[in-house]
């Protein structure tokens, strides 16, 4: 058997000229699954299409595998059951065979890399749901699995809280995050989840932490409040620096962005206030600023009663638009829809409100490729192991995530990125003709 392999397509985008590319041959190696080289044919080639080892892409639009920035396996659809309830009523072990599930509908729907940030009171079980994912002969199909294990938060601010136990941290031993107060307790926080296995670190720069009066008070009890200090920020980021790992932030509000910002953070998570800080932007738009912004527009969107009335959806939207606004290309962006609040397989749907907020098509399959890359990128890149290949583009010497969408990007974006035609990772053929190809 020969150790290549041949792919046709008709049209290639490109992430890095935000171009379609018309006959590309991709030649893919079987045993590294990278991909070994990218050429024009000609579409008369008779040769590579008598080849048995050709795969014929010239009817599809191919294009890199697409990357989801913010997933939580570990949950699903609050339409279906709310976080609460998943968190404290549903056992570890039936969380954990949906986890296996979410990957498989992930994968199938085209995106053939995720960021989890948080396995939301599932323990460690994120770390050996990606060792069941990885690797040429992997147990499950599912996508590459960059984990953050368990959240840090401080005390008190995180749920679920118990209705008796006041000052009691979780529900019966569940917890959803891991606390953290002060600069020596984060430091061991981060380097818990890192001796964990972790390949990133997530953190919750501000929340609603007064929770507790929703009944007495709506508006205290819903507004974020910035939860680490300072010198706690700085324990977080530069531990997790030190070690090589990036770090992500939940941060709404401009308080907490603003200081996070400053400490250099690697991502920051929903931004929906980012709006109201025209200042801000510019700072997320300076070359020298290392930031992404991972708006999760799919969670506001589909947790809203109504789009047209809802606030968080309606800031989220204009932060978007404001960054928008400041130039395309001027802010790192990644997608990411938080997809876990919505379900799993779905994904999809935060490019296509990006485009229905008025960008380009080509710039967010940008983001939702080659973004996805630059955001979730280890610090130190090799090509060995799932988590160490680079992504996000199909170029020689990069991973062989490979993806053919039938219709027209130009004309119809939303419904041609549902159209998942074929996936490859790794090398390795997943779904061809629209079908599943079993394991």
């Amino acid at each position: 058997m020969k150790m290549t392999s041949n792919i046709l397509a008709g049209k290639l985008f490109d992430p890095q000229s935000r171009k379609l590319v018309p006959n590309q041959l991709i030649v893919v190696s079987r045993t590294t699954g990278l991909v070994v080289d990218v050429s024009t044919f000609s579409p008369d080639s008779d040769a590579l299409l008598d080849d048995p080892d050709t795969v014929d892409l010239r009817h599809l639009i191919v294009v890199p595998g697409f990357v989801d920035a913010h997933v939580h396996f570990f949950l699903h659809s609050y339409a279906e059951t709310s976080w609460v309830d998943q968190v404290t009523k549903e056992s570890l072990a039936e969380r954990t065979v949906r986890a296996t599930i979410h990957a498989r509908k992930t994968l199938m729907a085209g995106y053939t890399a995720v960021r989890d940030l948080g396995t939301e009171g599932a323990e460690d079980a994120d770390i050996a749901l990606r060792k069941c994912l990885s690797g040429p002969n992997a147990m499950i199909p599912g996508p590459r699995y960059f984990t953050a294990n368990r959240a840090i938060v401080t005390t008190g601010s995180y749920g679920p809280k118990s209705s008796i136990r006041l000052n009691t941290e979780g529900i019966e031993g569940v917890i959803g995050a891991e606390a953290a107060d002060g600069p020596a307790d984060c430091i061991r926080a981060v380097r818990r989840q890192i001796g964990a296995g972790a390949d990133l670190i997530k953190i919750y720069a501000d929340y609603p932490i007064r929770s507790r009066l929703g009944t007495l008070s709506p508006r205290v009890a819903t507004r974020s409040i910035p939860t680490f200090n300072n010198e706690e920020l700085k324990a977080l980021i530069d531990t997790a620096h030190a070690a090589g790992l990036k770090i992500a932030a939940h941060a709404k509000t401009t308080p907490a962005i603003a200081n996070l910002l400053k400490l250099r953070i690697d991502s920051i998570e929903h931004a929906s206030d980012l709006h109201t800080s025209p200042a801000l932007i510019q700072i997320l738009a300076d070359p020298e600023c290392s930031t992404t912004y991972v708006p999760t527009l799919a969670a506001y969107y589909t947790m809203a009663a109504d789009i047209e009335t809802d606030p968080s959806w309606l800031a989220s939207s204009k932060s978007f638009r404001a960054v928008l606004a400041m130039g395309l290309g001027s802010v790192s962006i990644a997608c990411g829809g938080d997809t876990g609040v919505f379900p799993h397989g779905d994904n999809a749907l935060e490019m296509d409100l990006m485009h229905r907020l008025g960008a380009p098509w080509e710039w967010v399959l940008r983001w939702g490729t080659l973004g996805g890359w630059e955001c979730i990128s280890p610090r130190v890149v090799s090509s060995e192991g799932d988590n160490d290949v680079p992504f996000g583009c199909i170029h020689p010497g990069w991973a062989a995530d490979i993806v053919g969408l039938a219709g027209d990007l130009e004309s119809d974006f939303p419904k041609t990125l549902r159209r998942v035609e074929f996936v490859m990772k790794g090398g390795r053929v997943y779904k061809q003709d629209g079908k599943e190809v079993p394991m």
